[in-house]
């Protein structure tokens, strides 16, 4: 019997080589092929950084370009392509595969659970993006470039005025929103079906609830998306008139749709970031978070709310008043949830035993600075200062605030944060 034991535990073969028992492939072939939800968590991060670096250096020409008024270092047509790339570089390139890699690490260790529930798909869903942005950034080297119509490629701006590289940069979003969808109902599957016994709807940290909801948003929009681009596509080529007004179609019909996506996309960008500071707050204030509850019904709340404001990126283009007003009071709304989590933030913190460690000064920071981005979204709200505010760099200075110091700001918190426990 003893020997049976001794033979069956032996972690050598007779020959004296370690017996490989779960048979992992190893080198290139593990990053592959890896179905491990922290392989594919690691490849997300790392894709994200790369592709950071790559919008960041688009960023470094537009900065470069408007350095001084007159002085000219590319063609203006170059210009405008650089916007639209850096744009969805940055989208879906850098911030939404940044979440999914964190979700993919954090949630299985988060609800106990072995895996995500479908691990194949999640290999799946991530390799498609590499793929998607290699065919997005072909088209900076494409006869015409990439096309020039901004990272909202607005009709006809993207239909009549852009070259033949428009049908590759229609395939890339395409796959984005695959991969996008694919990781969303992963991310559902899991949480909905893997919780460790016990682990009820209201015992789940925030940041599995706020990636929940992500994802319910993500597969509710990215259809949207698929259906725009697609429109776009044959009013180009197939001789559609979705968009061009002398066909019978609306120019503005675009932009309704677009935002439609749009809108509840900024919020697929910046819930996480809720999850990860309602994570990180607490443990360097030594306190538990204040009022748990009221922070998962705010974020439902905003995801909520945020399929009936998508009016409010058009205020400029001739709505009826009653829209107007309509868009104008339901995007104030968004301030309330907002604020509710903004103040148990901060009272999270009150008469806690803080200490500043970097992921907390990040927080910190994000904290503040998200409050800014939400304040000059919420004057953006207003109809008759809108009219002001319209095209101006107030609108561009809006959204890097959200983006970049909420959305980007909670990455970095959350990868200071969480390298430990991952290495």
């Amino acid at each position: 019997m003893s020997t049976q034991v001794t033979g069956t535990l032996d972690a050598h073969d007779a020959a004296g080589r370690p017996r490989d028992h779960d048979h992992k492939p190893r080198g290139l072939a593990r990053w592959l092929f890896s179905t491990n939800h922290k392989d594919i968590g690691t490849l997300y991060l790392l894709f994200s950084l790369a592709m950071l670096f790559t919008g960041g250096s688009l960023a470094m020409v537009i900065r470069a370009e408007l350095f001084q008024p007159g002085l000219q270092f590319v063609d203006p047509h170059f210009f405008n392509q650089m916007t639209t790339v850096h744009g969805l570089v940055m989208v879906f390139g850098a911030v939404m595969p940044a979440f999914v890699g964190l979700a993919n690490w954090m949630i299985p260790l988060m609800i106990g659970a072995p895996d995500m529930a479908l691990p194949r798909i999640n290999n799946w869903s991530f390799w498609i993006l590499p793929c998607a942005f290699a065919i997005l950034l072909s088209t900076l080297f494409m006869e015409g470039g990439a096309p020039a119509a901004g990272w909202t490629f607005y009709a006809p701006l993207s239909t009549k005025y852009s070259g033949d590289s428009t049908a590759f940069f229609v395939l890339a979003v395409h796959l984005m929103g695959v991969s996008s969808i694919m990781g969303a109902i992963n991310v559902i599957v899991t949480i909905w079906n893997m919780r460790a016994p016990g682990m009820g709807w209201m015992k789940l940290p925030l940041f599995v609830w706020t990636w929940l909801i992500t994802a319910f948003l993500l597969i509710a929009v990215m259809p949207v998306l698929a259906g725009v681009v697609t429109m776009v596509l044959t009013d180009k080529y197939f001789g559609t008139s979705f968009f061009d007004a002398a066909g019978g179609g609306d120019p503005v019909m675009f932009q309704h749709i677009f935002w439609f996506f749009g809108h509840p996309e900024v919020y697929i960008m910046i819930l996480p970031a809720f999850g990860i500071v309602s994570t990180i707050i607490p443990t360097f204030a030594r306190k538990p978070l204040f009022g748990y509850e009221s922070m998962v019904i705010a974020t439902a709340s905003i995801a909520f709310l945020s399929f009936i404001v998508w009016g409010h990126h058009m205020f400029t283009t001739g709505m009826p008043v009653v829209a107007e007003l309509f868009f104008m009071y339901a995007t104030m709304l968004i301030a309330v949830p907002t604020g509710v989590k903004v103040f148990n933030w901060v009272a999270t913190m009150w008469r806690g035993s803080m200490t500043f460690e970097v992921p907390m000064m990040f927080s910190l920071a994000f904290i503040v600075l998200f409050t800014i981005g939400g304040f000059s979204g919420l004057m953006l709200a207003i109809i008759p200062a809108d009219f002001q505010y319209q095209d101006t760099y107030f609108v561009v200075a809006h959204f890097h605030y959200v983006l970049v110091t909420g959305a980007v700001f909670g990455i970095i918190a959350a990868v200071y944060y969480w390298i430990p426990k991952w290495t």
